[in-house]
């Protein structure tokens, strides 16, 4: 049974959660005081965060950062903050999701069942992908280029390993979407380019510049050049 962690200060949607949750047989449990999410999150270990982002004390940004510093479990904020910018911050920050209130709870129980498909039922195999002289370890989550290696989250490496498939060729956003979320009514354009943006800085880091080629009105592809020396 999955464990779910919600952190919520308005306790009627707190509660309609947890208990929308339980009914499709979830744990799920509320935080009370919300100056011990990081307490909360290491004593129950839950494999999935609910988050909103208005919290008393600190705001779910700051504990969604502090949950990166120790996991990469999968995080959807929930929030009546549902411009743009903040749905840029949120996933920014490390969140793989974002859920707009008000909200329909067929819809949240559906982006939280999607999330914790794409991240617990992947295939923790030790097979690994090679593109030029770069390595991708799905076991891992890992990406290894020379000397170098990249931890990536969850949706990172369901990015990269569509691309590595491929082999530098195109692969639509459309094709992305659907693969990581299921259906897209549930995900956007923006998120995606969102998640890619955090993704190219990290390979960048790693001496990885320009390994995402994108298309206008094609998708992504890993760079054939990139990696070769």
């Amino acid at each position: 049974m999955f464990k779910i962690m919600i952190v919520e200060d308005d306790l009627t949607i707190a509660g309609v959660l947890k208990e929308e949750l339980q009914k499709w047989n979830y744990e799920a449990f509320l935080v009370e005081d919300f100056s011990r999410v990081m307490e909360e999150f290491k004593d129950n270990a839950p494999q999935l965060v609910l988050m909103d982002i208005s919290l008393p004390s600190f705001n779910g940004y700051y504990w969604c950062q502090e949950i990166r510093k120790a996991s990469q479990v999968p995080i959807i904020f929930i929030s009546s903050r549902n411009e743009n910018m903040d749905i840029v911050m949120a996933i920014q920050m490390g969140a793989d999701d974002f859920i707009s209130k008000p909200f329909d709870l067929t819809v949240a129980v559906a982006k939280t069942q999607a999330l914790l498909r794409r991240t617990y039922d992947f295939n923790e195999s030790d097979n690994f992908l090679n593109f030029n002289r770069t390595v991708l370890k799905p076991g891992e989550s890992k990406l290894y280029y020379e000397q170098q290696e990249v931890d990536l989250t969850r949706t990172e490496l369901k990015i990269l390993e569509l691309l590595f498939l491929e082999k530098g060729e195109y692969v639509t956003r459309e094709e992305i979407m659907v693969k990581l979320w299921e259906d897209e009514s549930f995900i956007d354009d923006n998120t995606l380019a969102v998640n890619i943006t955090r993704l190219r800085k990290k390979l960048a880091k790693a001496e990885l510049l320009d390994f995402i080629v994108t298309k206008k009105g094609i998708g992504y592809a890993l760079n054939k050049e990139a990696a070769h020396e």
